[in-house]
């Protein structure tokens, strides 16, 4: 029998690959403080998975689908600065997520683990999600290599960035997609609800143990792994909710790295 035979393995697999996709894309997540953006494409993330139900096509594709569409308006209302920014994302976050639990509320023909997808379902990962998330994960992976300078000019200073000649709002959307792509990936490991949380504590967590950028980005795919195994293994050891158990692992690895900053208090 092979080991991906196993749930256990497959669960741990899973969270592994999509940790070590979140980490490194995390760290633009907390240098851009783009936290925010990333919980309204993780709440629109339910409307695509409604939308995938109801048009009976796959749900990841749903998913995808409607975390692009949603990146592509914010691009759209940030650059006409008409509102504010957190105005914009908090009305396109409780839309998309309350739109997304009436379309699958309606769908009585269905029976639907509503609550897999708001907190995850690590334990129910298939061979087909396995494919999903390191096939997808090796292109953001390869992306974000490509893309690093550029983003981090962008990041760093977006006036130098363009007297560099670099087109800082085309890099920024393209940011915004591949956030889209990594929180569709993840969503079946943590939940809808707290998939953000994957992108944003590793990263947080590696600030204060790295000097550059490329450090941050390692020590947080790190981070995330050992989040992953320590959460699994409290889920099996205490029969907790697998998703919930991996981001409060991850809550203790960063309150771990803040212990100096308490000291020094």
């Amino acid at each position: 029998m092979s080991f991906l035979d196993d749930f256990i393995w497959r669960a741990v697999i899973a969270g592994a690959g999509v940790a070590l996709v979140a980490g490194p894309l995390g760290c633009f997540v907390v240098w851009r403080r783009m936290a925010y953006f990333g919980d309204t494409v993780a709440h629109s993330s339910l409307l695509g998975v409604a939308l995938g139900l109801l048009l009976g096509f796959n749900v990841m594709l749903g998913v995808f689908a409607a975390g692009f569409a949603v990146a592509l308006v914010l691009s759209g209302f940030l650059r006409e600065k008409r509102l504010s920014g957190d105005t914009v994302l908090g009305t396109l976050s409780h839309a998309s997520l309350s739109l997304g639990v009436i379309v699958i509320s309606l769908m009585t023909w269905l029976r639907v683990d509503l609550m897999g997808y708001l907190f995850g379902d690590i334990l129910a990962v298939s061979l087909t999600d396995l494919y999903w998330v390191y096939g997808g994960g090796m292109l953001v992976l390869v992306l974000l290599v490509l893309l690093w300078r550029p983003l981090l000019a962008v990041t760093v200073d977006q006036e130098l960035a363009r007297a560099e000649g670099i087109e800082a709002a085309r890099y920024e959307l393209m940011l915004m997609l591949i956030i889209a792509a990594v929180i569709a990936l993840a969503m079946k490991i943590v939940g809808v609800l707290l998939v953000t949380s994957l992108l944003i504590i590793p990263a947080a967590a590696a600030r204060r143990l790295s000097r550059t950028p490329e450090q941050m980005a390692l020590m947080a795919a790190f981070v995330g792994v050992l989040s992953v195994l320590l959460g699994l293994f409290a889920s099996f050891q205490f029969d907790t909710p697998s998703g919930p158990s991996i981001v409060l692992a991850s809550l203790m690895l960063f309150l771990l790295g803040q212990i100096p900053s308490f000291r020094k208090l």
